[in-house]
């Protein structure tokens, strides 16, 4: 198995202090979380995109190609990069040039976006949100996969023998689809032969599984061997202590204000304490045998090959942090790794061939 951080970004005060970083500051610590988890051991880094409150996450090839000068080793992810808002050419010439910056580091997730901003920053609403998804990604791998490119669609002007620089490092990216509870962008990771990365955040995890079953379905009816199927997976919270009730005692001023931002902004509120979200939604919050143990029950379901858990310490102080982002390094990372065999990622792909 191969272990990602992922942040979204999050600028609002901190659950326990009530402090306020300022947005420089704010990106400066993704940066240092990113080190971090190279330098623990991680497998990759990811960066969400969001175009509203409370997020500060509307550029992740920046932020992402910040990262890739400070690195050397870890997969640079975003998650997601949402096609549905963005030109495909330009989205193209953005993550072409931080390929070709990272060394073939990066791998992208992509997705529809959600949010009320969409429709007020963008025009893109729930009625052609969709569309432009698939439209977007059919472009932007054209792109990629071509030098030259004829093409015309419905949301952007059509294209003649068009060449778009710089060519990628990578000749074929990796592209997973985000899927949280729509049957939509599972279909299309499935008709293109792509890897799927379940949300697995805000519900317990029936929905998630089932959507995750329906893209193995739809793999192979579109053709393709069974076993070439890719599976990720994300966790609603992360922190891994030695002793279980000292990780729930130090999360739930963390829960707490995730659930009362939820109902101030009509979000579900699927878990109503501390102790239901930890045992019945995908928070890795505990002891690391209880961690591994949920991991485990979660790829009985899923047979997913990476999880993502949170980079972000809100809530936490520096050393409990780090702390637990190394005991789970420790002592939870190599009994998955050695239970569950997974594929390379980022230029780890490449190891041994020669990229362009």
């Amino acid at each position: 198995m191969k272990f990602l951080l992922l942040t979204l970004i999050t600028h609002q005060p901190d659950p326990v202090t009530g402090a306020v970083e300022t947005p420089a500051r704010r990106l400066r610590r993704v940066v240092d979380s990113a080190r971090l988890a190279e330098e623990l051991g991680y497998d990759g880094f990811a960066v969400g995109e969001r175009h509203e409150d409370p997020f500060i996450s509307s550029a992740p090839p920046v932020v992402l190609s910040h990262i890739a000068a400070v690195t050397s080793r870890i997969a640079l992810f975003t998650g997601v990069t949402t096609l549905s808002l963005l030109d495909p050419v330009r989205a193209f010439e953005d993550y072409s040039t931080l390929d070709n910056l990272s060394g073939g580091r990066l791998e992208l997730i992509i997705g529809k976006g959600n949010g009320a901003a969409q429709a007020q920053l963008f025009h893109v609403t729930a009625d052609d949100q969709w569309d432009r998804n698939r439209e977007g990604y059919e472009l932007f791998r054209q792109l990629w996969d071509s030098a030259e490119v004829t093409w015309s669609g419905r949301f952007r002007p059509s294209l003649t023998a068009a060449k778009a620089l710089p060519r990628p490092l990578q000749e074929r990216l990796r592209i997973w689809h985000g899927s949280a509870t729509s049957r939509d962008s599972v279909d299309l990771a499935a008709r293109y032969g792509d890897p799927l990365f379940s949300a697995n955040v805000t519900y317990p995890i029936e929905p998630y599984a089932e959507l995750v079953e329906h893209y193995r379905e739809r793999w192979a009816a579109y053709g393709h061997d069974p076993a070439e199927a890719l599976v990720g997976a994300g966790t609603a919270g992360f922190y891994v202590t030695r002793d279980s009730q000292d990780a729930l005692r130090a999360y739930r001023p963390i829960f707490e204000a995730r659930r009362a931002f939820a109902r101030r902004h009509g979000l579900p509120v699927v878990f109503d304490t501390a102790e239901d979200f930890v045992a019945r939604s995908s928070a890795l919050i505990g002891s690391p045998q209880q961690v591994l143990d949920k991991v485990s029950r979660y790829h009985e379901r899923f047979g997913h090959e990476v999880i993502h858990a949170s980079a972000d310490g809100d809530g936490f102080t520096d050393k409990q942090h780090r702390e637990s982002l190394e005991l789970f390094q420790a002592e939870v990372a190599p009994a998955l790794r050695e239970r569950i065999p997974s594929r390379a990622l980022g230029a780890g792909r490449y190891e041994g061939a020669v990229l362009r």
